[in-house]
């Protein structure tokens, strides 16, 4: 969930980079076409963008996209040693920084509405409406938006506005300019992902005790929920393990510094994209509605062609 400092601030042999830049950019890829064909079958039917977990499905489906563009982006303009203007690095780490937090919080919002659902199944209309859907995708940026917040608080009252048109090698270590500032970004995170791990297991703990006492499709419907919230909480395992990459990396750079880059390499595919390849597998091919729409739409792409 903290922002890819993983990949972006550091140069690469020409070899070491036609080889790992190359395998990134095809999983970026078949990432990518894969979650425009399940936003594209979002917006063509009216029940996915007038229900609730359809509509957080989508945002985290087009955060990922957006979150995964830019730090590949920012990865391949440091690896060739391209500077941008220091005002045009600021919006991307702002929105870097965002999308960082937004898919896990969003996940959050999501294993609580299974809990509503499942738990609270006369109070689910009133609850997970549209408008309400809407107000939350607000509240979730909102959240987003406090550690960036913070940051550039910080940042912007100990430099000079005059840096704000040089030119850099574009990376987001550049706007923590004192120890400090990385441990209370990583305390930031470290509290984020204890608010929701809390939440994930509150929703995990409620949704199996209705699952022990449900029967026949209730049941059913139930143990599917709890599945759901478990891949919540394995996706959320993976965020958590972002936090330690960095402390990971400066022990193995000290070592050896072609291990550091394969290091970097290896958990930007691992703890970046994995996560972020989960939310198709969990709700576009498990949840039964959105498959059947997906596989109509697939058909009659063949039947054009």
């Amino acid at each position: 969930m903290a922002s890819n400092s993983s990949v972006i601030s550091v140069g690469f042999s020409p070899k070491k980079l036609n080889y790992q830049a190359i395998i990134v950019q095809v999983l970026i890829a078949v990432f990518l076409c894969i979650n425009l064909f399940l936003i594209s079958t979002f917006f063509r039917r009216e029940v996915f963008y007038t229900t609730m977990r359809y509509i957080l499905f989508a945002l985290t489906l087009l955060s990922d996209c957006l979150f995964l563009i830019m730090t590949d982006s920012l990865l391949l303009l440091s690896s060739f040693g391209f500077t941008i203007h220091m005002w045009l690095c600021l919006i991307l780490y702002i929105i870097l920084s965002v999308y960082s937090f937004v898919t896990p919080i969003t996940l959050t919002a999501m294993s609580l509405e299974r809990y509503v659902a499942i738990c609270m199944p006369l109070r689910h209309a009133e609850l997970c409406t549209t408008r309400g859907a809407l107000k939350l995708v607000f509240i979730i940026h909102s959240i987003s938006a406090i550690p960036c917040t913070v940051n550039l608080s910080i940042f912007s009252a100990a430099v000079s506005p005059s840096i704000y048109s040089q030119s850099r090698v574009c990376s987001v270590e550049m706007f923590l300019l004192f120890s400090w500032q990385g441990h209370l970004r990583s305390a930031i995170s470290q509290f984020y992902f204890l608010i929701i791990f809390t939440v994930i297991v509150f929703s995990y703990v409620q949704i199996m005790k209705v699952a022990k006492t449900a029967s026949g499709e209730n049941k059913k419907s139930t143990w599917k929920g709890l599945r759901t919230v478990i891949l919540h909480g394995f996706q959320l395992l993976l965020g958590v393990i972002q936090l330690w990459c960095g402390f990971i990396e400066a022990a193995v750079l000290r070592v050896n510094l072609i291990v550091y880059i394969n290091v970097r390499y290896f958990n930007y595919v691992m703890f970046f994209l994995a996560p972020r390849c989960l939310s198709p597998l969990i709700y576009g091919l498990r949840d039964e509605l959105f498959f059947q729409a997906l596989k109509s739409y697939i058909r009659c792409g063949f039947h054009k062609k």
